[in-house]
Parts: structure tokens; sequence; C-alpha cells
């Protein structure tokens, strides 16, 4: 009889190529072992995923929250199954959005990584439409035939005027439905809370069923709703390890207190405690040297448990920010975005994107267009909007509020339903949900001038 691999080695073996399993020497050093390890892989049963930790209990609060916090009621439903029987589960008629909402606690992140290493491209897109993840703020994200966008006016140097400028810029172009979240240079105070309160001014003044954010550390957030800053959803950067975790300077208990003041504020109308904005990116784990030999997509999939445990507003993953060390193409970016979204969404996570890459990975704004519509047709929640796709801050290609137009062109997608009566009611789109131009009323001229 042949012994069993061990499942790290196994979940590493069968992973789609990626330069930073490579980097690690944990991937396939050939295709005809990867489809080898895919072929084990599939025959695994799922229970084993319970009994085989890929980090141990005793070292790891990720592991310990994943496993603590499993639900064997929902898993009973799926309890009998392999992994490659819940894939083809996932992909029959039958399943449906109940079936996903009822199974979802019943899944590890391990299970799911397992099941996205033994599909293509198009399955990771057609399971993934079936599920609905519904949350809400100021409106309501996630639901079906909706398609929803971060407006991500970052300036080089923090400028509330450049700031504004760019957020305007995607209200016109009926953008900002998911939140309108800016990435600062500057990390002191006085700067965070003066971006927090000019995006503040605009939602108010204009009545914008939108919500704001400024993408800082948690322990800054923190200490701004202390100063009464008008601080909307709390925002941090996640990873799958405690180890990872403390890398980003975060623990569990420091994300529920966070979650707890932010709670405290009030400030969601149509909220249910959903008051967290997860960031996550595959290689987060590895460039920490906190990955402990598991594989890039797995540990990527761990940091949707972190996620999942606060009930967050929205989560997204950050494809190919961190260099061609961990994504090193566009076929790369394809894959693990495709996996990353199919992921979260089983785990029963609001996932979005930032489908981007920077300019020393051998990748284009074709790969990107191409990522870009299929995960749409897969159901993401939102993706970023720039001003031209380029953010000037961050140095990095991502996806322009032309791409929220042509997408919700193309697949007959509309905003979150409180945001596009918006739009309507504003000049800015007509009942259809096509962009009207700006010289048809003074509403949105307004909008531009008094944002700015």
């Amino acid at each position: 009889m042949t012994k069993k691999r061990p499942l790290k080695e196994l979940m590493a073996l069968a992973s789609p190529p990626r330069s930073g399993d490579f980097l690690a020497g944990i991937a396939a050093p050939t295709e005809r072992e990867r489809a080898l390890a895919q072929m084990e892989l599939a025959d695994v049963p799922l229970e084993r995923f319970l009994e085989e930790p890929l980090i141990p209990y005793e070292d790891d609060e990720v592991t310990r929250l994943i496993i603590d916090t499993h639900d064997r009621g929902a898993f009973a439903e799926i309890k009998g199954l392999t992994v490659g029987a819940l894939r083809d589960r996932m992909l029959s008629d039958e399943a449906d959005a109940a079936f996903f909402g009822r199974v979802a606690p019943g899944i590890t992140p391990e299970m799911a990584a397992a099941c996205s290493k033994i599909m293509r491209a198009a399955d990771l897109a057609a399971a993934s439409a079936k599920v609905s993840v519904v949350t809400g703020f100021r409106d309501t994200l996630g639901l079906p035939g909706r398609f929803s966008s971060r407006i991500q006016p970052n300036h080089p140097t923090d400028d509330p005027a450049g700031i504004m400028a760019a957020a305007v810029e995607g209200l016109l172009y009926a953008s900002g439905d998911a939140v309108i979240g800016v990435n600062p240079v500057s990390g002191s105070l006085a700067n965070l809370s003066r971006i927090l309160n000019a995006l503040a001014e605009l939602i108010e003044r204009h009545s914008i069923p939108t919500q704001s954010c400024v993408l800082t550390h948690v322990t800054d957030t923190l200490e701004l709703i202390r100063r009464g800053a008008p601080v909307d959803l709390c925002f941090q950067s996640v990873a799958g390890s405690e180890k990872a975790n403390r890398g980003f300077g975060i623990d569990l208990a420091l994300l529920e207190e966070a979650r707890e003041a932010t709670l405290s504020l009030g400030r969601a109308p149509l909220g249910d405690g959903t008051v967290m904005y997860f960031e996550t990116g595959q290689g987060s784990a590895l460039s920490s040297d906190a990955a402990f030999g598991v594989d890039q997509q797995t540990m990527e999939a761990r940091a949707y448990a972190v996620c999942r445990r606060f009930r967050p507003f929205i989560v997204n993953t950050v494809l190919g920010f961190m260099g061609p060390e961990y994504l090193a193409n566009g076929k790369e970016i394809v894959r693990a975005g495709l996996e990353d979204h199919f992921c979260g969404k089983v785990l029963g996570l609001p996932m979005g994107a930032d489908v981007c890459y920077t300019n020393h990975i051998r990748a284009d704004q074709d790969d990107m267009d191409v990522l870009l519509c299929m995960l749409a047709a897969g159901g993401i929640t939102y993706v970023m909007g720039l001003p031209g796709a380029d953010d000037v801050m961050l140095n990095y290609q991502s996806t322009s509020y032309h791409d929220v137009c042509w997408v919700r062109k193309l697949l007959g997608r509309r905003p979150a339903p409180e945001f596009e009566a918006w739009l309507e009611s504003f000049g800015i789109t007509d009942s259809e949900g096509g962009l009207l131009p700006e010289a048809v009323g003074e509403r949105p001229m307004g909008l531009l001038m008094g944002g700015i």
C-alpha cells in the first residue's frame, strides 16, 4: 500500500504553478507530478482536514480559530464527501445559493482551497456565481445582478483637493457604491482625520448612500475613534497565520477591540454589525517567513477564516501588487484571482478584488480585462475604480471607472440599489443605468464643484 503523503505536502504539489511556491521550494517540479497530486487530493475525505491541521493547533491562533469555530451541524451535509465529490456537488445543478449558505460554516479554508486546486477556471467562476453574500451599511452590496466598486482616489501628497477631485470624478462615472477608500501617504493622525472629515462632508452634503474609509493600521483607527473622527469602516490587512498577522502588528483580540469600537459609533443605518474592511493577498505570509511550508493559495484561504470571524462589510484580495516573486505573470494572476474569489465566496465572505499588477510583472491590461470579466461573471461583489486605472501614489495598475461601466453594460449588472436610485435622482444615470452627459442638469455639476 502506498503511504499517504502529509496533507501539507499534497496540497502544495497539487497547486497550479505559482512563483511563490517555487520560491518556497514546495511546488511540484513537473506537470506530471502536479497532475498525480491533484488526482490524489481529489480522493481525500473532507474529515481528514479536521484531523490533520496544516499548521499545528497548539502553535497558531488562526488554526485554533478554524478548528474551534467549525460548525459540525453545517458540515453534516457534506461530511461523507471527498474533495473531488465536494467539487462535483458544488458544480451540480442541485447546488444553489441556499446550499452554499447552509454548508459555508462547515467548510474550512483548507477544504475550499483543496477544491479550488482541482477546478478549471470556468469551474471556479461557475461555482462562485451561485453564491450570494449580502451585506449592508448605507447601501446593500452583494445582491444578485449587482456589481459594485470602490473609488480609490489616492494622491501622492494626500492633497484633499486632489482626493476630492478623483472621488467626484468616480461618482460621475457611477462608481463608489462599495466604499470611497483612500490609502494615505502620511500616517499622522491629523492627516488621517483631515481625509476622513473631507470624505464624510462629501457624503453627507450630497446624501450619497455609500461609506468612506482611510486604509490605515487598526491601531490608528482606534485612536481616531477615541478622538471623535467620523469612522465608517475599520480597515486592516490580514493573513493566514498568527505569525504573519503579528508581522502586520495585529492579533485576533485587537481586531475584536477595533470592531467593537467601530460598532459603538452607530454609523451604519442598514448594517447588522458589518463594519470591518479587510484586505488580503497571496504571498503575504511567505514574505514574512510565516507560511510554515503551506502553499501560497491555502495560506490566503486561511486569511479568510480571520475575515469571517469578524463579519466584514467587504473583503478584497489584492492580486498582482506583491510582485513577481509571488505571482510572476498574467496567467498566474488570473488563476489566483479566480481561486481567491471562489474560496472567499464559499466560506461566506462578501468578496471583492483589486484586479491589478505592478510594472515589473509580466502582465498587461489584456490579462486584467480577462480576469475582470470572469470575476464579474462569477458574481464578484466589487472591484476598484481609479482614474485611468493608474494609482499615482502606490504606482501600480488596477481597474478604472470606465472598466466598471463597461462591465455593467456588457453583463447587464447594476450598482447597489440605494446607490443606483441616488445616481438617477442626481442626474448622473438614466432609468436604465446608462450614464448621462454632465451637462444634462445642474446637480451633477454642483456635485463636481461642491465636492472640491
